[in-house]
């Protein structure tokens, strides 16, 4: 694994270099939610629910991730499950999260896409959103990449990543199904389980056996056929 002091370094250049890069903002995704192509409503979100259909919240839970010595804000229960394995594998498998670099909750309406609204409702989190900016495609790692794939496999679609919108933001993750969908609740058990067996999810796992690799490339394109994913 590449060592932290390197890959930060990497980072930083590849922060500058998307600044840099905006010319390459028409470079889409091949697949998006509908919500992410559609201007958000001039003045703010409006309503009780963000775009995933999730309660929008005045405040929400403040969660430790694992092993980062960071925290996140977050809807209670499933969503937070989820978000919080994603974060907890990007710590261990791409890059030390520092001071920062998680986005959870927040409760300004001001969004400038559907999509944004997710973290009103507390189920969509940003990790290093000025590393990863809105239209700007490539900003991971083969090796990174790989370890994303691996990740919205392994949760089967219960979350969503926003490298496949059509105009893609990288550091976006989000809840894709509705409060009570049985496969939402159904993933996060999982991950329930693994989290109170030392040994078992994140930080054990290798998201290049090749038993996992095969399942995360079939997953990616039947999510890519189903308009719900991108190509790895």
């Amino acid at each position: 694994m590449v060592g932290f002091g390197e890959l930060s370094r990497r980072r930083f250049a590849g922060a500058t270099g998307a600044v840099a890069g905006a010319v390459v903002l028409g470079s889409v995704g091949t697949a998006a939610p509908a919500s992410a192509a559609v201007p958000a409503p001039a003045g703010g979100w409006k309503g009780g629910r963000s775009a995933n259909g999730w309660p929008v919240l005045t405040q929400a839970t403040e969660y430790d991730i694992e092993g980062s010595g960071q925290s996140v804000r977050l809807a209670d229960g499933d969503a937070s499950v989820l978000l919080l394995h994603v974060a907890r594998r990007f710590h261990y498998e791409i890059d030390q999260l520092r001071k920062g670099d998680v986005h959870g909750h927040r409760s300004s309406g001001a969004v400038r896409a559907p999509y944004e609204s997710n973290h009103l409702s507390g189920t969509a989190m940003a990790i290093r959103p000025e590393a990863y900016p809105v239209g700007v495609k490539g900003g991971l790692y083969p090796r990174e990449l790989v370890i994303v794939r691996d990740i919205l496999a392994e949760l089967d679609g219960a979350v969503r990543w926003g490298g496949d919108f059509e105009t893609p933001k990288e550091s976006h993750f989000e809840i894709a199904l509705r409060p009570g969908h049985p496969k939402l609740k159904g993933v996060a058990r999982k991950i329930r389980g693994w989290n109170d067996s030392p040994g078992e999810g994140a930080g054990s796992i290798d998201a290049f056996d090749p038993k996992r690799r095969a399942k995360a490339r079939a997953f990616t394109l039947r999510s890519a056929g189903q308009g719900v994913g991108g190509t790895a």
